[in-house]
């Protein structure tokens, strides 16, 4: 008797064994789907969290590397609105006759870095002037060393500051969202100093150069397909009258 409820119950446990493994793993599976999903947040959220930081932090910078006119607090603006070169010039503008002269300056300005600037794009906003050069024209892969090609155009922008001596400039470097949000701050703002470099070298005073990194954080365009990332790399430069010099106006 004793022998066979024994193999009864070693039957019944051999039965139950299978349907077990087929529940275990379904519970496990759900667990590690829950557990990804949880980390998922965490790394999103945390990023959200640094991507501010990191602004914060350029924003502090840029206030520290220069006196912070109008221009540069309406960078501030700028930064929060999603263009820090639209900011800068909207902040440093000037109204009345003052205002008038400075616009038909900016006017002359445009139209001659249009013409010398092949490749890159001019455009009048407000009374200044917001330069984009693409970032191949300018830096190889990666990299915050000017080409050749970038020194010819920012030797022609310098000469054209050296023309309309009362004005300022911030330079702004964007890149795609590839890499880390870190990096890309860092690499931005490095292709910042190195085009504000090459100027002051060309005989331009460092006080009238504001230079200033935002990475990914100002997209023009979508990071999902290669054209709107090779749109985002890109270097813009705002123009805008130094107003604690007067007139702003040139020769």
């Amino acid at each position: 008797m004793a022998l066979a409820a024994l193999a009864v119950f070693s039957t019944a446990v051999a039965q139950a064994r299978p349907r077990e493994r087929r529940v275990e793993p379904a519970a496990v599976l759900t667990s590690r789907r829950q557990a990804a999903s949880l980390w998922k947040d965490r790394t999103r959220a945390l990023k959200r969290s640094l991507t501010g930081l990191l602004t914060f932090a350029a924003l502090m910078w840029l206030g520290a590397s220069c006196a912070m006119n109008k221009a540069e607090k309406g960078a501030v603006i700028g930064n929060a609105t999603g263009s820090t070169v639209r900011g800068a010039i909207i902040g440093a503008a000037v109204g009345g006759v003052a205002g008038a002269v400075i616009g038909h300056q900016m006017d002359k300005q445009a139209q001659e870095l249009a013409y010398e600037l092949p490749g890159a794009t001019v455009q009048r906003v407000g009374q200044g002037i917001a330069v984009t050069f693409p970032d191949g024209l300018l830096f190889g892969f990666d990299s915050d060393q000017l080409t050749p090609t970038a020194r010819d155009n920012l030797r022609t922008f310098a000469a054209s500051l050296q023309k309309y001596p009362n004005t300022r400039t911030l330079i702004v470097g964007h890149t795609d969202s590839d890499g880390s949000t870190a990096y890309n701050l860092d690499l931005s703002d490095r292709r910042a100093l190195s085009a504000a470099s090459f100027i002051t070298a060309e005989g331009i005073d460092g006080t009238r150069i504001c230079t200033a990194g935002r990475g990914e954080t100002e997209p023009i365009a979508t990071n999902t397909s290669d054209q709107g990332r090779r749109q985002n790399r890109r270097m813009e430069i705002a123009i805008y009258a130094n107003t604690a010099s007067g007139s702003g106006s040139g020769n």
